[in-house]
Parts: structure tokens; C-alpha cells; sequence
């Protein structure tokens, strides 16, 4: 029962940090966009269930990227509001590996579309 419990409080937990990333940051809610047009596109093309599960781990990536990216600008924000070349650091690193999430899929789209 204590794992039920757990793992009840982690769902809860983690819906209330999708539901305040989403309505705080516009690049998440960007990302959900782009990720449904992209999931749409992979169901509507022929593709093989290889590619398409490629494609939707992929966008998925990019959201779980944002989301961490949020919660380090969100940490280093509560820290100190001061400029720091550390906590600048910090925010561009998260924000790179949003970035490389998205090249990630938009290659395998690539790769995938030109054969």
C-alpha cells in the first residue's frame, strides 16, 4: 500500500508541474504545439512503427528537456534575482539542451523523409 501511495503522490506532483510549467512558460506551451502537429503528421504519413515511435520519443524528449529547463531557471531564480556568469551559465546550458532535443528530431525527420 505505501507504494500505491508513492506512487499517487508522484503522479500528483508531476501533473502540478506540467500544469505550472504550461501556464508559465510560453516555449513549453510552444513545444506541446509543435509536438502535436508533429504526432499528427507521423500518424498521417506512411511511416513504419519504427520511425513513428522515433519521432514521438523524440518530441517527447524535447518536453521533458523544457521541463528541466524550466525547473533550473525557476531554481537559480529563486536563488538570486542578481546578475551571475554562473547562473547565466546555468539558464544557457538549459536552454542548449532544449535546443539539442529539437535538432535531435528535426535530423531523425530529416533522415527519416529523405530515406
Amino acid at each position: 500500500m505505501e507504494f500505491l501511495r508513492r506512487l499517487k503522490l508522484r503522479c500528483i506532483w508531476s501533473w502540478d508541474g506540467w500544469v505550472a510549467t504550461w501556464q508559465s512558460e510560453h516555449s513549453f506551451r510552444s513545444w506541446v504545439w509543435a509536438n502535436l502537429v508533429s504526432a499528427a503528421l507521423a500518424f498521417a504519413m506512411p511511416l513504419s512503427p519504427t520511425e513513428r515511435a522515433l519521432i514521438l520519443a523524440l518530441g517527447i524528449l524535447v518536453l521533458a528537456a523544457e521541463l528541466l529547463n524550466t525547473a533550473i531557471e525557476d531554481a537559480v531564480d529563486y536563488i538570486s534575482t542578481e546578475d551571475n556568469p554562473l547562473a547565466k551559465r546555468a539558464k544557457d546550458a538549459g536552454s542548449a539542451g532544449v535546443a539539442v532535443a529539437a535538432i535531435a528530431t528535426g535530423v531523425a525527420w530529416l533522415v527519416i523523409l529523405i530515406g
